[in-house]
């Protein structure tokens, strides 16, 4: 006799399957952490956006992760302090050590100084995980606001097994940087941030992040970088170069304290006599000064054994570092970091060829 099927479970069924899809398909999705700083992403009129009003701002992000968040501050970029970089980086390499599922982190700053911060956290965070820097340049409720739209592209850059082992991310405007070669190239545009000569790492693209090239130099989890012991960062000041400067800027940095000094030079880091004397100077009173440029872009390479410089004068070298090609602002980083580590120009010097 054939048995009937009762037409009530077959209901009862499809439900029960469909939650379980439902229920696989949420935990397969990536868990991203995003972390505030603040900056123009949540400057809103009347009052900052928190982190969970951000997610907000991008209507489909359940979709693409499983979003969590946590604001650590939420003031300008230019207001964050050396004390709290410490601590943002001490925070977020906590995160990812307790959290061995956490796909990656998300990290908004303003745009203004994000270059400093971005490279700060590539040299600090020691992670293959992707850690990625967002922000934007028009403010909420402004008129083509831009952050809901980036802070979407860098959850899925984040989430994406594609950017694991590649550093810090800056990510803006559908381009995917590294955090050691962008840099903020117009005052006000959408497209300000660039890598100059190199180019972008890669694009977010419909179907997800593209890469098209890495990155050779040392970061994150093959740094040699802790901040464990570390209760402050070195002091280093920067100093640019130009027609009849004087060399008073240097000696009074030396005079207050500077353990360091990065001078941005013009061409492949000339200074005049004036600067030249005061660096000697900085020498004296154990100073290191590493020279950079301030064209933008290009190479300022390590001193020839010759102690003449460029121009046949002569010119004590025993502290000085070439900066190879970073800008002034992230030479001044890496030798901050580089001054928790060591007091040997050599070893200074191969970090500059080495990161």
């Amino acid at each position: 006799m054939r048995r009937r099927v009762q037409p009530v479970g077959l209901p009862l069924i499809l439900v029960v399957l469909l939650a379980s899809v439902a229920e696989v398909d949420a935990t397969e999705l990536p868990r991203v952490r995003l972390i505030t700083t603040g900056g123009t992403i949540s400057n809103r009129p009347g009052g900052r956006l928190s982190p969970d009003q951000l997610i907000r701002l991008v209507p489909d992000l359940r979709q693409l992760v499983d979003a969590e968040t946590e604001e650590f501050t939420n003031i300008p970029s230019i207001a964050l302090t050396l004390d709290q970089w410490l601590r943002l980086s001490r925070r977020i390499n906590q995160v990812l050590r307790e959290d061995q599922a956490l796909a990656g982190v998300v990290v908004t700053s303003g745009t203004d100084t994000l270059e400093e911060l971005a490279f700060f956290l590539h040299l600090t965070i020691r992670t293959e995980r992707p850690v990625v820097v967002v922000g934007s340049m028009r403010r909420p409720e402004s008129l083509g606001y831009d952050g809901a739209a980036n802070l979407r592209q860098a959850f899925r850059v984040a989430a994406s097994q594609h950017s694991v082992g590649r550093g810090v991310l800056v990510v803006l405007n559908d381009a995917v940087n590294s955090a050691r070669e962008v840099t903020k190239t117009d005052a006000s545009s959408l497209q300000t941030f660039g890598a100059r000569g190199y180019g972008a790492l890669g694009i977010v693209a419909p179907d997800g992040p593209v890469y098209y090239r890495g990155i050779e130099r040392r970061h994150t989890a093959n740094s040699e970088f802790t901040l464990r012991n570390v209760r402050r960062l070195p002091r280093v000041d920067i100093v640019m170069a130009y027609q009849g400067a004087s060399g008073d800027f240097i000696r009074a940095a030396v005079d207050r304290g500077a353990d360091g000094i990065v001078v941005a030079g013009t061409g492949a880091g000339s200074t005049n006599r004036q600067q030249r004397n005061a660096i000697s100077y900085a020498f004296t009173r154990g100073v290191f000064v590493v020279m950079t440029t301030r064209t933008g872009s290009g190479r300022v390479a390590p001193p020839r054994p010759s102690n003449r410089d460029a121009l046949g004068n002569d010119e004590p070298r025993q502290l000085r570092i070439a900066g190879e090609d970073l800008a002034p602002v992230k030479a001044r980083i890496l030798l901050m970091l580089a001054l928790t580590v060591t007091n040997n120009v050599t070893d200074i010097q191969r970090m500059f060829g080495e990161y």
